[in-house]
């Protein structure tokens, strides 16, 4: 079996490659420190299983598991994390299962086995939510995700505003991180730290402030910054 594991701590990553190799000792591991690093090594090479922590210096994993989909739409993905609530999350977003850290050896040991046993079968992944709820003094709107433009953080950055098609624009009390989670897996990307963005609706890519980048979305006119770590993996999901 190839298996990556994606981990930004060293010794995380190592003692998870150690208990994989407890359960698995042929399997061929192979090991990145970064989102960046990460999606190279998926690029290059083809893996029957991905361990991708959520919380990657510098990004998102799952962004990572997003892209992850698209190159090797075969691999089955795990989430490695500290927080307890993307338990439920890898759940909503597809990936087939998670563990905890520090990690449980019996943890470790039955993800791998039910994986095994189910790595011919051809059950499908859950489908993540296509409605994205707004809630504004307990009145709740729901939002069809095709056709939110893009999400930004407001000044105050203790909320979000959603932007639509039909320039219609709401405004939620979720983080945009938590924004992030539900809608990477549905096409969205987070092109900088106030801002997520829908791929089919980008317009056009430029040159723009700082020698950095910026973008226009369909149907609006205002730039929209690029952040420098994002220009990379931005050009890999548009194959540019």
């Amino acid at each position: 079996m190839n298996i990556a594991v994606i981990e930004d701590e060293k010794y995380s990553r190592e003692e998870l490659i150690h208990q994989i190799l407890d359960v698995l000792p042929d399997a061929r591991i192979r090991q990145a420190g970064s989102g960046v690093e990460g999606l190279e090594l998926i690029e290059k090479e083809g893996f029957d299983l991905l361990f991708i922590d959520v919380r990657l210096g510098d990004m998102l994993g799952i962004t990572v598991a997003s892209l992850a989909r698209k190159l090797q739409p075969n691999a089955r993905i795990v989430f490695a994390t500290a927080y307890s609530e993307y338990g439920v999350k890898a759940y909503e977003l597809g990936v087939h299962n998670y563990i905890l850290k520090p990690f449980d050896p019996r943890r470790v040991r039955q993800v791998l086995n039910e994986l095994q046993a189910s790595y011919h079968t051809s059950g499908a992944a859950p489908v993540p939510v296509q409605k994205m709820p707004v809630t504004v003094n307990r009145h709740t709107t729901l939002i069809d995700v095709d056709k939110i433009v893009y999400i930004e953080s407001s000044g105050s950055g203790r909320c979000c505003i959603i932007h639509t098609i039909d320039k219609a624009t709401y405004t939620t009390t979720s983080s945009l991180g938590s924004c992030e989670a539900k809608l990477a897996p549905l096409g969205f990307f987070r092109i900088h730290k106030t801002c997520l963005v829908q791929l089919k609706f980008i317009h056009d890519i430029f040159p723009w402030s700082n020698n950095g980048f910026g973008l226009h979305m369909q149907g609006f006119t205002n730039v929209l910054p690029i952040g420098r770590d994002k220009v990379k993996p931005l050009r890999q999901l548009l194959n540019f």
